[in-house]
């Protein structure tokens, strides 16, 4: 975090450039960004709220499309964030190959870039969440928290993938692969609670899942008024995973940085 704050003027200058030529030569630009997740939110109610709604994931009186928004627009950050990230280093390898350049700042960069996308679904899940006549709570102020913790678990797999895949470029469709896994094995369709006895045993599982600590975050936020104090476990555990994955980006990341110029 210490170069974040020496570079910060350096990181959000590139994290702009990379959000805005991401779309460059399209005709719709930067709005293609916005188009695939409004899609998929549309597509996923479509089916298990109106077509299979007797598969509604939990008792509560919230529709189903607003719970499942407020489920899908962090999941939309992490995929993008981590996908993207992975490949910073091939991306920018004509800045990693310049000896002056601090190469470290470069996952911060397409984290952010992530970032703008996910600030503006946070706002049509609000604009979703008053329409429906919810009455916020002060409990609201809490999905920045809860951004700010997806934000550092994507930072965090960025710097060692984004090390590891300059030497294995097969990481990348490795990495689409889990997060395909991850969609479903993430309680964002359904809740744990719909887990079959026999699988009980695996609540521990998805429970600590640190993808599912800020889902179920968004959701007790908005819809259970629930502090994070309340969730000291699930935070203490999933803080515990973010920091083990930043010790081993760091370390993978210290390794390979030297190689990095003359493999790409």
């Amino acid at each position: 975090m210490s170069e974040f704050k020496k570079y910060r003027n350096l990181i959000w200058e590139l994290s702009k450039n990379d959000f805005k030529k991401r779309y460059a030569g399209s005709s719709l630009g930067r709005v293609w960004a916005f188009v695939q997740p409004i899609v998929t939110v549309v597509l996923y109610y479509f089916v298990f709220g109106l077509v299979l709604p007797g598969r509604a994931p939990y008792d509560s009186d919230v529709p189903y499309v607003i719970y499942l928004t407020a489920g899908l627009v962090p999941w939309f950050f992490f995929n993008e964030a981590v996908t993207t990230g992975a490949n910073v280093m091939h991306e920018y390898n004509y800045l990693v190959k310049k000896v002056v350049f601090k190469v470290s700042i470069l996952p911060f960069i397409k984290t952010i870039s992530a970032t703008f996308i996910h600030l503006f679904f946070i706002c049509v899940l609000l604009v979703m969440y008053f329409l429906y006549g919810f009455k916020p709570s002060v409990q609201i102020i809490e999905l920045l928290y809860y951004s700010f913790c997806l934000f550092m678990m994507a930072l965090a797999i960025t710097y060692i993938t984004s090390a590891v895949t300059v030497f294995f470029k097969d990481l990348l469709q490795i990495i689409n692969i889990l997060l395909m896994f991850g969609m479903w094995g993430t309680p964002i369709l359904w809740h744990i609670s719909q887990l079959p006895a026999k699988a009980q045993q695996l609540e521990p599982l998805f429970r600590f899942n640190p993808v599912n600590y800020v889902i179920e975050g968004y959701r007790s936020a908005l819809f259970e008024g629930t502090w994070v104090h309340e969730r000291w476990l699930d935070t203490l555990v999933f803080w515990g995973i973010v920091a083990v994955l930043f010790a081993i980006g760091a370390y993978v990341f210290k390794k390979l940085r030297p190689l990095f110029a003359d493999v790409l």
